[in-house]
């Protein structure tokens, strides 16, 4: 038999196919244009319309590149780990993940010639995919079987299964009145409803929830993209118990009123999925407010790349997390991504050949190969204690949770100075002023010069939704009092939000903005002769360093977010 001419704007299998005479190219190239309309890879395409044998394919694939063959039949497919890998992604490529062992993240396809798909979970699951043949019939079952039962179970609990959610507080927290426990508990209707609450959230993505009891009403709030927005809130009359059933599940004093209080939930969805909350309680003039934080313990795995890093700035962060020694300081407000931001380049950092211990107040993100710790002032486990304590114990990278007083400053800096990287955070609004405020709690200017590598002030802005976005018209002399030059007025594209079904008042997600400051001879000179905040942040500028506005407006060049988010966040 003759063999027939390749086309290399198939896939090798494909191509292999045609060889051993299964089908004509000119057959492959049409199924092909059917294949991409119904967005499933040809192979898939191909054995579903019976166009080929799904065995007769597997043995070719494992004849002609030498891949493992596997029988999808030998194994449970109750435990696999599809959450490292989206919906989409798995029914794109029609690749399934079957196991996880270290950072291998073993693949089933039916074509191992499918390099994008592997590609695209690597840079999904930051994990390295490795391709295990199997037949396409079985793959495109257990797909289906897999999904389909993620999805049965994220429905029943969102319906009738509300009552049986399993919730575990987490915390050495001593509920005060266990009687009044008894009572709350056998109140299903508050139970279920308390459940669905939480369960929306998750569903939502939001980050935060807020219940606000006033004279008249009782208001929810879900904070989503940094934003807050009412949702469906019960009558005011029932809110003393949904209170007390979220302390109850917070392992919380219910019978204490009058004092802030914090907890921790742990909320089991499924077998293979579970999420935590950080409860805090507050006492206002008309009962308790309770803010409920959802803790993404898959945020420390997105990848630096996605975390809005311009190419210098992401360059000198890896420069200095990457140094044996030194303090790295991130400052922002509250929800500004500090912690995401310093776990990504712990993720980083994190292996078999660094002892990485962290204290926090408290641990938001749980990673495996890091000794976190939760500081507790009351037991006498303050920052500075838990420094001191690692430092006898052989550390290569220390992070602190946040700088708050002298005491753990200077062992912070002591540390820094003496062959250990340490990372931290502060509330100040930019990276300038983080030094004033060094100084201001004591630390001598000498110290602060040969301790800190690098200082980033972040903020979170929202990003345009790409589905909706449209472009906007700004007069050119309000362009050019923002900052873009009379070449770029001429050129620029500015993008506003519109809204859409795929998102929220036109946004979707967020995006990191960064001063990202090292310390230059001339800027260490300046701190050594006492200069305020004003004139280091003058210096900064001087040395070409973006401030927030001026990395914001880069934002806004790019087409991510608009100006009018960018003057939301970075407002003076």
């Amino acid at each position: 038999m003759a063999t027939a001419p390749i086309d290399f704007r198939l896939s090798g299998l494909t191509n292999c196919l045609i060889q051993e005479g299964l089908l004509t190219e000119s057959d492959a190239k049409l199924h092909d244009q059917e294949a991409k309309k119904n967005k499933t890879p040809l192979i898939s395409y191909l054995v579903a319309a019976k166009l080929v044998d799904s065995k007769k394919v597997a043995s070719i694939a494992m004849a002609s590149f030498g891949v493992p063959y596997f029988d999808l039949d030998a194994i449970d497919k109750t435990g696999l780990p599809i959450s490292l890998v989206s919906e989409a992604l798995i029914r794109k490529h029609h690749a399934l993940p079957l196991y996880k062992r270290g950072k291998t993240l073993f693949i089933a396809m039916s074509d191992p010639t499918n390099l994008q798909a592997l590609d695209d979970i690597k840079f999904q699951s930051r994990l390295n995919p490795e391709t295990i043949l199997v037949e396409e019939s079985k793959l495109a079952q257990a797909i289906e079987s897999s999904l389909e039962s993620i999805n049965n179970a994220m429905t029943d609990l969102m319906d009738a299964d509300l009552d049986n959610l399993v919730t575990s507080a987490t915390g050495d927290e001593e509920v005060g009145n266990k009687d009044a426990i008894n009572v709350d508990i056998d109140d299903a209707p508050i139970v279920r409803f308390v459940n669905k609450i939480l369960l929306d959230a998750i569903k939502k993505g939001v980050s935060d929830i807020h219940m606000e009891p006033y004279e008249k009403n009782f208001r929810i709030r879900f904070r989503s993209d940094g934003i807050l927005s009412t949702v469906p809130s019960p009558p005011a009359n029932i809110a003393n118990r949904i209170i007390s059933r979220i302390k109850v599940m917070a392992k919380m004093d219910i019978a204490e009123r009058r004092i802030p209080q914090d907890g921790r939930i742990k909320l089991t969805i499924s077998k293979n999925r579970a999420l935590d909350f950080r409860v805090n309680t507050c006492p206002t003039l008309f009962g308790e407010k309770v803010v409920l934080r959802i803790l993404d313990s898959t945020a420390a795995h997105i990848g630096i790349e996605k975390l809005g890093f311009e190419p210098e700035q992401e360059r000198l962060f890896l420069k200095a997390i990457n140094k044996p020694y030194g303090m790295v300081l991130v400052t922002g407000p509250t929800g500004s991504g500090k912690t995401v931001t310093l776990y990504t380049g712990l993720n980083l950092l994190n292996n078999v050949e660094r002892n990485i211990s962290t204290a926090e107040d408290p641990v938001e993100i749980t990673v495996e190969g890091i000794n976190q710790v939760n500081v507790n002032p009351k037991a006498g486990l303050t920052f500075a204690t838990a420094l001191r304590s690692f430092l006898r114990q052989d550390p290569d990278i220390i992070m602190v949770g946040e700088i708050r007083d002298l005491e753990t400053a200077e062992i912070a800096v002591k540390a820094a100075q003496t062959g250990h990287l340490v990372l931290s955070t502060l509330h100040t609004n930019d990276a300038p002023q983080t030094l004033n405020r060094l100084m201001q709690m004591g630390i001598e200017p000498f110290n602060i010069v040969s301790a800190v590598n690098l200082i980033m002030a972040q903020r979170l802005a929202r990003r345009l939704c790409e589905h909706c976005k449209t472009p906007v018209n700004y007069p050119d002399n309000v362009l050019k009092s923002i900052g873009f030059t009379d070449a770029e007025i001429q050129s620029i594209t500015v993008y506003g939000p519109v809204g859409c079904e795929n998102c929220t008042n036109g946004y979707k997600g967020r995006v990191g903005i960064y001063q990202v400051m090292t310390l230059s001879d001339d800027m260490r000179q300046l701190i050594l002769e006492g200069g305020n905040a004003l004139q280091l942040a003058e210096q900064a500028t001087a040395e070409g360093i973006n401030d927030l506005r001026a990395s914001g407006l880069n934002k806004v060049r790019s087409g991510i977010t608009s100006l009018e988010e960018i003057d939301r966040v970075t407002k003076e």
